[in-house]
């Protein structure tokens, strides 16, 4: 509930002041790749504004995203290993569990039936 909250808190106005920043920049801007001669043709994209803003957001998430998966990665290996070694210890314990209940059905008493 707590994310659903926080999620309509930050998401909607982020929502509206992109929508209110792409209906402003409509016009049609030139992005210049060639920083020594800004008039090349073949190095520039003209689009209108806000599609490089889109850009630039999409660009963002998918690095930040990017990036917080490679640094969680240590804990995904741990959790993998711990995850074995769960599985390793249950199974033993099973084992011995087992064991332990043919060694008690072996040495009770028998009672004779009546």
């Amino acid at each position: 509930m707590v994310k659903k909250i926080f999620g309509l808190v930050i998401f909607v106005p982020l929502g509206i002041v992109l929508i209110v920043l792409s209906v402003a920049n409509r016009q049609t801007v030139r992005l210049a790749l060639n920083p020594f001669q800004p008039d090349d043709q073949m190095l520039s994209i003209s689009a209108p504004f806000f599609v490089f803003l889109f850009s630039a957001v999409i660009f963002g998430l998918l690095l930040g995203s990017a990036v917080t998966w490679f640094t969680q990665g240590k804990y995904r290996k741990r959790a993998r290993n711990e995850a074995r070694s769960a599985l390793r210890w249950q199974a033993e314990a099973d084992r011995h569990k087992s064991r332990a209940e043919e060694i008690a059905g072996s040495t009770l008493p028998q009672i004779p039936a009546k």
